[in-house]
Order: structure tokens, then sequence, then C-alpha cells
């Protein structure tokens, strides 16, 4: 038998340097790889085990923005109880919840350790990579590469995952040229404004995502308002705009995107070809409904698929497209576990925000973070998505271990 002074006298040290580097390696593989992201945040949850300080983590479970995601993770347990589909469907649909659970701890990690710098720059030397090969790709579409490439210029995932990260990149490279060439170091500035239009190019030619296009709106006018205010929440549009003009004629992807959305939304009643947008109307449609149907406390976790099966019995067109992604991250939310749920985001998002009030990079990197997942959850179930969920919760984790650290919490 193992005694308690034998499990204190365990040198925590080794696995505090552990930790903090399958930190870094969780956030590298996020733009490349599913399966590896998935690995390395099992080994770094086994490696951050010893270290755990029960004082500390009591401290960080009190604080909003890590006590409510243990909240809203065991609300979505607490929804298999009542789901009327099989356990399979209930596990699966709880399964998109387990993921917040790593908030705390990663808020834990780096607000008593620090490290957390090195895993954001680690993250974005990863998508400088993926910046490379992307535009290679472009260049020479024959050339050799290990994975199918389903997207010209997009090597691995998707094009709105590679479009979300770009857009992350863009925001935080920025911030970071303004704070260089506020003291006085223009020739950095510069180099990383350069960078971020290398990566704005590739979202107008290469990855253009509708989501994205409307996140980095918001984020610009965030941006813009809180280093010159209200005129340069505009000048930064207006910037946006006049780049975005400039590139239409030869974005040929961004038209591509951009030009036949009111054409499908005009035509997802009449048409029998299902579309993007005609879709997503059709999922809101029916998404309301389910969860007027149960709005308290919901279907179940797990029983988005089984409602939109039965909503989609002799029916054509799009109303007969199966999905268990209604596309948007509160009705995810309420046709699961109803009002009570979404109360329970709502209120994670508000905490999360507030935990970034503060002016500085690390607290600028998080909003970016939060910001980008409520407005891209209007159009998509970011948090449930495995990429998307998984760059929330090492965003917020990281970042937000950087704030409390600086602030000394």
């Amino acid at each position: 038998m193992i005694r308690p002074s034998t499990l204190m006298a365990i040198d925590r040290k080794p696995f505090e340097r552990a930790a903090d580097g399958l930190a870094v390696a969780l956030a590298v593989s996020l733009p490349w790889s599913v399966s590896a992201t998935g690995i390395l945040a099992g080994l770094w949850l086994l490696a951050s085990i010893p270290t755990l300080d029960l004082p500390s983590l009591r401290r960080v479970f009190s604080i909003p923005a890590a006590g409510l995601p243990l909240l809203f993770v065991a609300m979505g347990a607490a929804g298999m109880l009542w789901a009327d589909v099989p356990w399979a469907e209930r596990f699966d649909g709880f399964d998109s919840f387990l993921k917040l659970l790593f908030i705390p701890l990663l808020l834990h990690q780096f607000c008593r350790f620090g490290g957390g710098r090195q895993v954001l720059i680690g993250f974005l030397a990863s998508c400088v990579v993926l910046l490379a090969v992307s535009w290679s790709l472009l260049a020479w579409p024959g050339m050799p590469w290990p994975g199918t490439v389903k997207t010209l210029g997009v090597p691995v995932k998707d094009y709105g995952a590679q479009s979300a990260f770009f857009t992350f990149c863009i925001l935080v490279i920025v911030r970071f040229a303004y704070d260089l060439w506020r003291n006085d170091r223009r020739g950095s500035a510069l180099a990383l404004t350069m960078l971020a239009l290398i990566f704005l190019a590739n979202v107008f030619f290469v990855s253009t995502s509708r989501t994205s296009l409307v996140v980095f709106s918001v984020l610009l006018i965030v941006l813009g308002h809180r280093l010159f205010g209200w005129k340069g929440a505009i000048g930064f549009v207006v910037g946006f705009l006049v780049l975005a003009t400039a590139a239409w004629p030869s974005a040929s992807f961004l038209r591509l995107r951009v030009v036949p959305l009111l054409d499908e939304i005009r035509s997802y009643q009449s048409s029998e070809v299902p579309t993007s947008a005609g879709e997503r109307l059709e999922f809101w449609r029916k998404s309301v409904g389910f969860i007027e149907a149960a709005p308290i406390i919901g279907h179940g976790t797990g029983s988005i698929r089984d409602q939109f099966r039965r909503s989609s019995v002799d029916q054509t067109g799009t109303a007969a497209v199966l999905t268990a992604n209604p596309h948007n991250q509160i009705f995810a939310v309420g046709i699961q576990i109803g009002f009570v749920g979404m109360a329970a985001l709502l209120a994670m998002w508000i905490a999360h925000l507030a935990l970034f009030r503060a002016d500085s990079l690390a607290a600028w990197t998080g909003l970016v973070v939060v910001i980008q997942n409520i407005v891209g959850s209007l159009f998509n179930s970011s948090l449930f998505d495995f990429t998307h969920g998984w760059a929330y919760v090492v965003g917020v984790g990281i970042a937000g271990g950087i704030v409390l650290k600086e602030s000394g919490d």
C-alpha cells in the first residue's frame, strides 16, 4: 500500500516539464491533425495529474471562468438521463462537452508555472508553416504531399478551419506589431505587418470562409476600438473593405463563397437541391421547433440526430437532410439541455470575456479566441466541433493562465 507521504515525496519537476512540452505539442498539432491533437491531449492530462496542487486547484475552480465550464459539462452529463435515444448516442453527444474540462486544468497549470507564451508562440509558428505549405501547394499543385488535398492550397483539414486559424493569427500579429511600433521597434513591427498581410491574402485567395469574414470584421471593430476608439474601429473596417475590394477581381474563391449567398437564401424553400445557406436556414427553423417542444431541460444529451431524423420523415429536398449538427452552438445546446443549458453556455462565454478584459497581449489573444468562438457559433456548433472546440479550450486555458499569472490571482 502506498502511503500519502510517499505520494508527497514524488518529484513533480519532471512531470511539470513534460506537461509544458506536451502543451506546446498540443498547440502545434491543432492546425494539422485531429488524431495527434487527441493523443497529445490525453498525454498532457496524464502528465499534469502529478503536478496538481489541490489548494491552488480549488482557488482556480472558484473563478467563474473555470467553474462555469465544469457546470456546463455536468449539465451535459445530467442530460443523458432523460434522452430518449440509445446510450451510444447519449455518450456520443456527451463527448462533445468533455473537452471543456481541460479549461480549468490548463488555467491551473499556466497560472502557476508560466510557460504559456511558449505555447502561443508554438501555435503561431505552426500556422506560419501551414501558411508556407498552403502557398507552395497553390503555386505548385503537383508538389509531393503525404495527405489528400481536397481543396487547392488547403493541405490539411478544410478551408473553414484553415481560415479560422489564419484569422486568429492576423489579429494577434497585428496587435503585437502595434505594441512593437509603440516601443520604437519599427523594423520588427513592419515585418510582422507584412506577415499578417500574407495570412490575409491566403484567407482571400485560398481558404475563404464566410463565417471567418464575419468574425474578422467583428474583431477588427473590437481591435480598432481598443487601440484608437471608434475612429479606429471605423478606420480598420474601411481598410479591410479597401483590401477586399482590391482583391475581389482576382480572388475567384472569395467570389465563389460570397456571391451565391443571396441566391442560396432566396431559393432554399423553392429548390429541391440543398445548398449550404439553405441547409442552415432549414436547420435553424427546425431547431427552434425542437426547443419549443422541450424548452426547459431539452430532449436530452445526444438527441439532436434523433430530432432531425423524426422531422425528415416524408420530407424532400433540404427538409429531408439529416444532421447531428444544427450549425448553431446555442441551438445545439438548447435542443439537448434546454434553456438552462443555453443560460450556462452564455454565462461561460461572459465569464471568459470578463477574464480577458485587461489591456495586454495575452488578454487580447484570449479575447480573440472567445469572440471568434461566439460569433462563429452563430453559424456553426463551434464548441462541439473537434478542431474549433479544442482551439477554444487551448486558447482560453493558455491565455487565461497567463492573464491570471500577470494579475497575481
